[in-house]
């Protein structure tokens, strides 16, 4: 019980995972104005009221809430696209605090729902982290200093500021068992078809056309020994990814091993917007590694700078590294 409560005045004390965090709001934020920066030559066509799909039928089938679906007028979609479009660089930027982020959710979910048609799975698992997000300290990292937060946190009172560390964990922590259970029922599901049993599956997905990188794939897919080492390697990798973030020492390399994954798919499959959404999640897991990164990159400036500054650096790395420690244990 005394190690129990240790640990729970850890977590309410000590926030985990900032720089982490911070890294997949940046992320999600650049995958949205990725999103509206790739369609804008045809966002008339698309997305417009007199577009692909009509105003009228897109009312009719929508499934869920759009700013979309508010009017018929070509202005207001013209509005609400460069609105938009705004909204996720400034998240992506650091800029407008958790008011821009849920903008931004509210944004995103609007034009993914006028065009079903370009959606690629990542957009649903953006729409789930970015509430996770909002209970965060996202934007501790990676942002521009505007002092806007600092000034209003002010404002707040105590018991308001002291609920805020408990929050920004449950959020981490969220954001943690959401990923996790992705890759768990993907690899599950898997495993239920006849291809991935054999040993086949990679083959197949790697010669759909819309998913095939000329002159590349058939280097994968032509290959018998890498189709199946490929097939049998993501089955097992999506079912185990859990316990290798649950084992703290193995953490930050399940986590590389899911870049990497995701990489890969991004290049060979054209799925870039979905690979992104998944890295920007594994961050979440790096954040002690990034911490440490950032340390480094700091010293090696400094002592370019002004070779003088050596031991102060030294001190300055050893901080980093403590820090990281906190914020390395998320789970």
């Amino acid at each position: 019980m005394k190690n129990f409560g240790a640990r729970l005045d850890a977590w309410s004390l000590h926030p985990v995972a900032v720089t982490g965090v911070s890294g997949t709001r940046m992320l999600l934020g650049f995958v949205g104005l990725m999103y509206y920066v790739s369609q804008y030559q045809e966002r008339n066509y698309l997305f417009g009221p007199d577009g692909l799909m009509l105003h009228d039928e897109f009312k009719q089938q929508v499934s869920g809430f759009s700013l979309y679906t508010l009017s018929a007028s070509p202005a207001w979609f013209q509005l609400l696209f460069h609105v938009g479009a705004a909204v996720a660089l400034a998240v992506t930027l650091g800029v407008g605090g958790r008011p821009g982020l849920a903008l931004h959710w509210v944004f995103l979910w609007s034009i993914y729902q006028r065009q079903p048609g370009l959606l690629d799975g990542g957009d649903n698992l953006a729409y789930v982290v970015i509430p996770f997000l909002l209970l965060t300290r996202c934007y501790d990292r990676f942002a521009l200093p505007t002092g806007v937060a600092k000034r209003l946190s002010e404002y707040l009172p105590g018991h308001v500021r002291a609920v805020a560390v408990p929050f920004h964990n449950l959020g981490a922590l969220g954001i943690a068992a959401q990923i996790c259970l992705v890759y768990v029922v993907s690899g599950l599901y898997k495993v239920m078809g006849e291809e991935w049993q054999d040993g086949t599956a990679l083959f197949y997905v790697m010669r759909v056309p819309e998913f095939e990188l000329p002159g590349w794939s058939e280097l994968v897919y032509e290959s018998d020994l890498l189709v199946v080492l490929g097939t049998y390697g993501t089955v097992a990798f999506l079912v185990y990814f859990p316990m290798g973030v649950l084992v703290r020492a193995l953490r930050p390399w399940a986590a590389a091993m899911s870049i990497g994954f995701h990489l890969s798919i991004a290049v060979l499959m054209g799925l870039t917007g979905f690979a992104l959404t998944m890295i920007a999640c594994d961050l979440v897991f790096l954040s002690g590694a990034l911490d440490r990164l950032i340390a480094w990159i700091r010293s090696r400036r400094d002592r370019t700078a002004d070779p003088a500054v050596q031991p102060a650096t030294g001190a300055a790395e050893e901080t980093g590294e403590k820090g990281a420690v906190h914020e390395a244990e998320l789970v």
